[in-house]
C-alpha cells in the first residue's frame, strides 16, 4: 500500500482564520468554546482532530462546513469567505443518523441531494459505494435488520454517494463494540490509502491517540477551556501501518504527551537488555476492566476449541454479556495471548505456552507480558523512586488520573492491581490500600 500524496500547494478546501466561537447559556453568561482558532484542511490529507472531551472538535466541525457560523474570524472555502454550507463537504455521524423507513440504497441515495444525474447514474454510484464499503447484497435491508457496524457503513456510503471532496467523520466509530470499530476502522484506512472512493480529503473528530495515528496524516491537538491550537503534528508513521510497530507505538506515546502535557526528554532512555525477541514497550493506555483468572479461562476455551474461534461462539459459552467479553479478548490480545482477526479469536504461540505452563510457571510468563505495557512501566518506575516505601493507593490514582484523565481511576487501579499481583510485579495490602514492588512474601494472588 503506498503513501498518500503531498498535500497540494493549492488554497484549503476549508480553513478558520483567527475563529472564536461564543455561546449564552440560559443565564445569558456567555462560554468560550473556541479561541483564536486557525486550522484548515488541505487536498489530499487526512486530517485528525484529537482532544478531550468539551474542548471544542465537534464546534470546530460544525463551524468548518458552515453549519454554524464563527462569532469572531472568519471561515474560508477554497481562500473564499464561506457563504452557507459547503457545497464540497459531507458528514459521517456518531450515531448514524439513517432513516428507518427507507432501505439501505435510499437512505444511501440521499446522499446525492437530489441532484439531477444522467439516466442510470445515480443507481450506479449507489452500487458502487455500497460494493466500496462491504454492504453488496444488503440493498433492499432496512436499518433495524442491520448491526451497528453495518449502520456506519451505510453512513459512509452516503456520505460518498455525492463524491464529497471533503469527507467530515465526527466520532464515526465511538458508538461501536471494539471489535466492530477495529474492523471498520480498517475497512476506512483502505478507502483512504488505496483512494478507491475517489475521496480526497478527510477532517476526523476523534479522543483517541491511536484512531488519530492510524487513520491520520496530520493531528491537530486541541486543548480546552477554551478549545485552542495546542500543536499540529505530521504523523511519519509509514503506510502500511501496523498498531504494535514501533514507529506507530512512539508517534502514540509522544502525541499522548502532547495531550497530557507532560513534556518527553530530549533524548530518549537506553533499552533495558531484556533478552531476544523482546517487545518494545508500549504507550500509557487503560486496561480493559476483566480480571487475569477471565483471560486465562478464555485461553482454556480457545485450547479446548483447536485454537480458534469466533467471538460470538466464545461469548455463548460464557455467563458474561457481549460487552465483557469483547473486553476480556481484548485484554487478552493486548498481552499478546491471542489475536482477533475480523470476529475470530485465535490464540496465539504465547498464549498457547500460557495454557500448557503449571500455575507455578504461569507468573513468570504473564510479568514478561506485563512489561510491555506502558501503564505497567509507568506504575513500577514511581514505586522504584523508593523501593523500600509503598505508595498509597490514593497516589497511584492520582498517577493514573493525569496521565489518563479519560479513564475512571479507581476501575482502571483495581484492574492493574489484579494484573501486577497475578504477574508478581505488585503487593498489595488491602488493610492499607498500600502499593509495592513484589516481595515473594505475598501469598499467590487471587485470580
Amino acid at each position: 500500500m503506498s503513501a498518500r500524496p503531498s498535500p497540494a500547494a493549492a488554497p484549503p478546501i476549508a480553513a478558520a482564520r483567527g475563529v472564536d466561537k461564543v455561546y449564552a447559556d440560559e443565564a445569558g453568561r456567555k462560554r468560550v468554546i473556541l479561541k483564536n482558532v486557525d486550522f484548515e484542511v488541505r487536498e489530499n490529507e487526512v486530517v485528525a482532530v484529537l482532544g478531550p472531551s468539551g474542548c471544542g472538535k465537534s464546534t470546530l466541525l460544525r463551524l468548518l462546513i458552515g453549519l454554524i457560523p464563527p462569532s469572531a474570524g472568519t471561515v474560508e472555502q477554497h481562500g473564499k469567505p464561506l457563504e452557507g454550507i459547503h457545497p464540497g463537504a459531507a458528514v459521517v455521524f456518531q450515531n448514524f443518523a439513517l432513516f428507518p423507513w427507507l432501505s439501505v440504497s435510499d437512505n444511501v441515495r440521499v446522499g446525492l441531494n437530489g441532484r439531477p444525474l444522467p439516466a442510470g447514474e445515480a443507481e450506479e454510484r449507489v452500487k458502487a459505494v455500497l460494493a466500496a464499503v462491504g454492504l453488496s447484497g444488503h440493498e433492499r435491508d432496512y436499518p433495524k435488520e442491520l448491526s451497528g457496524g453495518m449502520k456506519q457503513r451505510v453512513g459512509i456510503a452516503r456520505a460518498l454517494v455525492g463524491r464529497p471532496e471533503l469527507l467530515c467523520m465526527d466520532e464515526p466509530f465511538s458508538a461501536l463494540d471494539v471489535l466492530t470499530a477495529e474492523l471498520l476502522r480498517t475497512e476506512v484506512y483502505r478507502l483512504f490509502t488505496e483512494r478507491t472512493s475517489g475521496l480526497s480529503s478527510v477532517l476526523l473528530i476523534t479522543h483517541l491517540i491511536e484512531e488519530a495515528v492510524f487513520l491520520g496524516d496530520r493531528i491537530v491537538v486541541l486543548g480546552a477551556n477554551p478549545g485552542t491550537v495546542r500543536r499540529e503534528i505530521v504523523n511519519t508513521v509509514p503506510h502500511p501501518r501496523e498498531y504494535r510497530s514501533p514507529a506507530f507505538l512512539q508517534m502514540v506515546e509522544l502525541i499522548h504527551d502532547v495531550v497530557t502535557g507532560v513534556h518527553l526528554p530530549d533524548s530518549p532512555s537506553a533499552p533495558s537488555a531484556t533478552g531476544p525477541g523482546r517487545r518494545v514497550a508500549g504507550p500509557v493506555a487503560p486496561l480493559p476492566a476483566v480480571r487475569v483468572g477471565e483471560i486465562l479461562g478464555l485461553l482454556e476455551i480457545l485450547a479446548d476449541h483447536g485454537g480458534t474461534m469466533n467471538l460470538f461462539d466464545i461469548d455463548a459459552l460464557t455467563d458474561y454479556d457481549f460487552g465483557r467479553t469483547i473486553a476480556v479478548a481484548k485484554g487478552a490480545e493486548m498481552l499478546e495471548l491471542v489475536d482477533t482477526p475480523k470476529n475470530d479469536v485465535v490464540l496465539t504461540e504465547i498464549g498457547r505456552r500460557m495454557v500448557s505452563a503449571s500455575t507455578a510457571g504461569r507468573p513468570a510468563l504473564l510479568r514478561v507480558e506485563l512489561l510491555t505495557l506502558g501503564v505497567f512501566g509507568l506504575v513500577i518506575r514511581e514505586l522504584a523512586k523508593d523501593p523500600d516505601t509503598p505508595l498509597t493507593g490514593d497516589s497511584v490514582r492520582d498517577l493514573l488520573a493525569e496521565r489518563l484523565p479519560t479513564v475512571g481511576a479507581s476501575e482502571l487501579f483495581e484492574t492493574l492491581v489484579n494484573w501486577g499481583r497475578s504477574g508478581q510485579l505488585f503487593d498489595f495490602d488491602a488493610a492499607s490500600d498500600t502499593l509495592a514492588l513484589y516481595s515473594g512474601r505475598e501469598e499467590d494472588a487471587d485470580d
